[in-house]
């Protein structure tokens, strides 16, 4: 297990050059004036100047690379071009907005997936199945934006039950506030007692959390049941019903078992695919999110922002890949490491 491990994360150390090497020459290569977006449009030449000066733009690209990995392993990730702040807590605070709607997004995939995913099996070639199949196809084929607009159109507009867009609402946040513990508004509200910024919190999420969810579902349902058909199809399975154990404990007992280890690896890439396909959802929905955040700092061409997200991506993509392997194992005896 160390073994692999060290043999893992080194393979990641050197995956994170290569991502660092790319970004920092794209960003370079990039047509923009750094410089001028961080003195302000009204800046006169000297002070043009002297701000390539004070963001190193001076020196050749080689050592400006070397300078940019000196401060990425120290954690002086820069500052902003275009808000003048830290990139690192603003990077942190985007961070954890963006991944509480995709822990939502996901575990709401989760909990409609797996029951459809083994009713397909057990149902298959009848209607239920059929159905099943059109819904998966329809989760992983239909464009976020376009399903985001009709959920927006039919809570919002139609039945006005459910909010627009942003993470919660100016009001709510005003007359009941929290103090962030965890910067997860859910769970720090429920943590507090409060219980009218959690009910907000909840109805802000809902609608994008579901957007999000729609890929995950249609992938998982789609796995759970091909993992399911292979296993219900097996000599194990027969010989269990040689021994007389009922169909419930062979399917969800020893089929759900046999079939989760296909579909966890697909979980793992799905989570981390999800954090960064998050960009087109917040966007729609006002969501203060990382995904909105990089959004605007590409517009703008503000290069620490996004050497920053770049690099924080890839490596949330080997720490997952990691952890999924690893799950495997625990899961699955037969996968060796």
């Amino acid at each position: 297990m160390l073994n692999y491990l060290l043999q893992r994360l080194a393979q990641g150390f050197f995956v994170l050059i290569g991502v660092s090497v790319v970004t920092f020459v794209i960003a370079r290569t990039v047509p923009s004036n750094p410089a001028a977006l961080w003195v302000g449009p009204r800046a006169t030449v000297e002070q043009i100047e002297r701000a390539k000066i004070e963001l190193g733009l001076d020196k050749p690209l080689p050592l400006q690379y070397i300078y940019y990995v000196k401060d990425l392993l120290s954690g002086h990730w820069g500052y902003s071009l275009r808000t003048h702040q830290p990139v690192r807590s603003e990077l942190a605070g985007f961070f954890v907005a963006t991944m509480e709607l995709t822990l939502v997004g996901v575990v709401i995939a989760l909990i409609l997936a797996i029951p459809l995913g083994v009713c397909a099996a057990i149902k298959k070639d009848t209607w239920i199945d059929r159905l099943i199949r059109v819904i998966s196809i329809g989760g992983v084929s239909i464009p976020v934006f376009w399903l985001a607009m009709i959920l927006q159109m039919l809570f919002f507009k139609t039945l006005q039950f459910l909010p627009l867009g942003e993470r919660v609402s100016t009001q709510i946040s005003l007359l009941h506030p929290i103090t962030s513990i965890t910067g997860f508004f859910l769970v720090d509200s429920l943590l507090q007692g409060n219980f009218i910024f959690f009910g907000d919190a909840l109805a802000h999420i809902l609608l994008p959390s579901l957007v999000m969810a729609a890929y995950p579902l249609g992938l998982i349902i789609k796995m759970l049941r091909s993992s399911m058909l292979e296993t219900l199809a097996s000599e194990h399975n027969r010989f269990l019903t040689s021994l007389g154990i009922s169909s419930g404990r062979r399917i969800f007992i020893y089929g759900l078992k046999n079939a989760a280890p296909a579909s966890l690896t697909s979980l793992g890439l799905i989570f981390a695919d999800s954090l960064t396909s998050s960009f087109l959802i917040e966007s729609i929905f006002s969501w203060p999110g990382l995904g909105r955040w990089t959004s605007q700092a590409i517009l703008s061409n503000d290069y620490p922002v996004t050497m920053a997200v770049t690099f924080v991506v890839a490596l949330f993509f080997i720490i997952t890949n990691i952890i999924v392997d690893i799950a495997l194992v625990f899961i699955d005896p037969r996968v060796k490491l």
